[in-house]
């Protein structure tokens, strides 16, 4: 006599496993998103709408850089290039833009923060990253970004010992984004 198994798989599951996949699939970019806000992953910083009440006497260094994508023709500097600050004082920036083309123009600004495990530590309280800003031929603006380091930089063992931090900006054309996408 043989013993036959019964390995025969239930449609049922089969379909509840498609459904559960396709769904992880559409929760797979907001989850890493707010993976990346909870833990800075990637440079990723914080917004805040709370300052610290408390400065550590522990000075970082922070820098700034500014870029503007290519077939984009502006020109994108920063007021200072680096300051000293401490964890929870709070620091404007002034960014200036210019459009040096002839046509009118829109683009977007990203950031990222280095080393990576600073973002989570950076907070952001205004910024014009995100925002489609458009300039008329020749025409300039100026934005400001606020923000401070989260005093508890200096509490966690992987980042105590951050002297400098750097947040680069780059501006993209948005019309030139739409484009590449497929």
């Amino acid at each position: 006599m043989s013993r036959e198994t019964n390995n025969k798989i239930n449609p049922i599951y089969l379909v509840l496993i498609f459904f559960a996949m396709l769904g992880l699939s559409y929760a797979s970019v907001p989850l890493y998103e707010l993976f990346c806000k909870v833990t800075g992953f990637g440079g990723t910083t914080k917004i805040s709408k709370q300052v610290p009440n408390v400065i550590v006497n522990h000075k970082i260094t922070t820098r700034f850089d500014t870029n503007v994508a290519k077939g984009l023709f502006w020109e994108f500097k920063v007021e200072k290039t680096k300051e000293n600050i401490k964890p929870g004082q709070v620091s404007t920036i002034r960014f200036k833009v210019k459009n040096l083309g002839n046509e009118t123009s829109t683009a977007v600004s990203t950031f990222n923060v280095v080393p990576d495990t600073a973002g989570k530590y950076f907070n952001k309280i205004n910024c014009f990253c995100f925002e489609q800003q458009t300039l008329k031929p020749k025409e300039s603006k100026e934005f400001e970004m606020a923000y401070f380091i989260d005093p508890k930089i200096v509490e966690d063992l992987s980042t105590k010992e951050i002297k400098d931090i750097t947040l680069s900006y780059t501006f993209f054309d948005v019309a030139n984004f739409k484009k590449e996408k497929y």
